[in-house]
């Protein structure tokens, strides 16, 4: 009798056990299925927030690249604080500089109302650069070093997959969350605004007639030139606004591809003699030529700085979602076309170093 009890409390303490089990599964199930996107997983697969909950946060990181030279620097502030004001996503500014203009940088920055900018400043060397830049002795304090730093884009900028790079005498007027979004097409590494757009067709560029196609910046009567079988009518981009494929850049070698002309150029001069402006286009030209993506012109409407005259209507400037002061007439410097556009975003140096005196300065050459 006693052993047929003993058997019946276990086969009872066996069934409710079962249940017991069955209802903790039942539970954990629940528990894995359920909206929490945590659940009860792994933290190892924790899965990926869904897009529409990334562009509802807009704690996208985005890594935006500027140059800042010391006697520019007014420009680069402006061109943050742009940027800053007009976006909720989380930006992230690579500030390149030279060694003897850092300590000006941070006073800027943490003495103002930019102090709660998220930023890195980064200390360009310009010892990358010998050999692959032609320097005329007599003309050596024109070589802006700086202006090359959007060569070295993985290198400034090594744990991001993608990046924005910009000149320091923009304004933006939009969120740049936008321009980061600007689709590449596959094996592209980068997205330019082409020459060619309705917004800057046929500038005229000092010393340069038309400059808006590859004849205008490379010299086609070099052997190494034509062999590139490369059509003299090609559209040209401006390198001033690019949106970058950073894992592109990289698995393509870009840099070194970028290099490799700039020390053949110190050779064989492939540049266009009649070149107007930056250096830095002729070898990203060479580089990308029917290999890069398009932004939209909108956000570059360039050539403000191309003459004191006043090139688009007051409302297209409104519409614009990036200005560009490409050319000799910055809006910090000599008398510029809607100045006023830009000093709105200007912060003061605390320093009172730099100054704006837009109709004296001859200071400040168009990159």
């Amino acid at each position: 009798v006693n052993i047929s009890i003993l058997i019946v409390a276990v086969v009872i303490f066996l069934l409710v056990l079962h249940h017991n089990f069955l209802g903790l599964s039942d539970f954990l199930k629940r528990e894995l299925s359920d909206a929490n996107p945590l659940g009860l997983q792994p933290i190892d697969f924790i899965p990926a927030v869904p897009q529409r909950l990334t562009d509802e946060r807009n704690d996208k990181e985005i890594s935006v690249v500027i140059a800042a030279s010391d006697e520019r620097l007014g420009g680069a502030i402006a061109a943050m604080n742009s940027i800053y004001h007009n976006t909720r996503s989380n930006v992230v500014f690579h500030i390149v500089t030279l060694n003897d203009t850092v300590d000006h940088l941070r006073l800027w920055l943490s003495n103002t109302a930019l102090k709660n900018l998220r930023y890195r400043i980064l200390d360009f060397d310009p010892h990358v650069l010998e050999g692959k830049v032609q320097v005329d002795p007599q003309k050596a304090d024109t070589l802006k070093p700086l202006t090359f730093a959007r060569f070295y884009l993985p290198d400034l900028v090594p744990h991001a997959e993608k990046a924005i790079y910009v000149d320091d005498d923009i304004i933006v007027q939009d969120d740049i969350l936008e321009l980061y979004n600007t689709p590449l097409k596959p094996g592209h590494a980068a997205a330019f605004s082409d020459d060619c757009d309705s917004t800057t067709n046929k500038v005229a560029v000092r010393g340069a007639g038309n400059q808006y196609n590859y004849i205008g910046f490379l010299d086609y009567k070099k052997e190494t030139i034509r062999k590139l079988a490369m059509k003299a009518n090609t559209c040209s981009f401006n390198p001033g606004v690019f949106v970058a494929n950073l894992t592109e850049w990289k698995l393509q070698n870009i840099t070194k591809q970028l290099e490799k002309w700039m020390a053949l150029n110190v050779a064989e001069e492939l540049y266009s003699r009649t070149l107007a402006g930056s250096i830095t286009t002729p070898p990203l030209l060479i580089v990308f030529y029917k290999q890069h993506s398009s932004i939209d012109p909108m956000w570059n409407v360039r050539h403000l700085g191309s003459s004191a005259g006043k090139r688009y209507s007051a409302q297209f400037v409104k519409a614009a979602k990036l200005l560009h002061w490409n050319g000799h007439f910055k809006p910090w410097g000599r008398t510029a076309s809607y100045a006023e556009v830009w000093e709105k975003w200007y912060v003061p140096d605390p320093t009172g170093k730099f100054s704006l005196i837009r109709r004296h300065s001859e200071a400040y050459e168009a990159k």
